[in-house]
Order: structure tokens, then sequence, then C-alpha cells
């Protein structure tokens, strides 16, 4: 016979889904207009608008870990019914991909941006 799980714990399941899927929305998403953004910003020459877009990519790289947190919070929740895991292979390949992402986001995206950034402020090309 199945454990009837309690009220709360399908409560913190449903308040935790909603968290970490609102927060993807908010967090991940917005991630993308600032690289866009940047190449515009490297053709028209605004090193000010450059150098924002740099910290704003930093910060939404460094914010996106709330949404990994939530989903692992997400996950301890979640009815054992299910059978989800971080061994789950969905779970592993998103665990891989969000990795790869921020890892490129934060040591190559951000730090180039700004590079363009201050090599426009020095009247250098941003681009060689």
């Amino acid at each position: 016979m199945a454990a009837v799980r309690s009220s709360t714990l399908w409560f913190m399941e449903a308040i935790s889904a909603v968290l970490h899927v609102t927060a993807a929305i908010f967090i991940i998403g917005p991630m993308t207009i600032p690289r866009m953004t940047g190449m515009r910003a490297i053709r028209s020459g605004n090193a000010l608008q450059l150098s924002s877009l740099a910290k704003s990519t930093a910060l939404l790289g460094w914010l996106s870990l709330i949404v990994a947190i939530l989903g692992f919070t997400l996950l301890t929740f979640v009815d054992p019914e299910n059978k989800l895991a971080c061994g789950t292979p969905w779970v592993v390949a998103s665990i891989i991909l969000y990795s790869a992402a921020v890892s490129i986001t934060l040591s190559a995206v951000a730090p180039l941006l700004k590079r363009a950034g201050l090599r426009l402020n020095t009247g250098t090309p941003a681009t060689e």
C-alpha cells in the first residue's frame, strides 16, 4: 500500500516547483539578452553600454545558482513514487547542460564583454 504523503510535503513540493520555474524564467531567460545586445554595442562602439552588459551578464550568471539550488530543493520534496533523483537521466542531463552554460557565461562571455568595453574605452578595436 502506498504511503500517504502529508499535506505539508505536497505543499513544499508545489512551492519549490513554482519557485524553481519562476526563478528560471526571470533569471535564466534574461541572461540571453545582454549577450545579443553586447554584440550590437561592440558594432556601434558603445563602451559604456558594453561595460554595463558585462556586469549584467556576470550578475545573472551568479544569480542562476538560485535556480540550481531551488531545483535540488525540489528534488528533496518530490514524491518517492515518482522515482526522481539526481541520478535520473534527464536530471543528470540538465545538471551537465546547466554547468556548461554557467561555466561558459562566467569564464568566457562576461570577461570578454568586459574586455571589449575596456578596449573601446582606450580606443583600440574591440575585435581583432
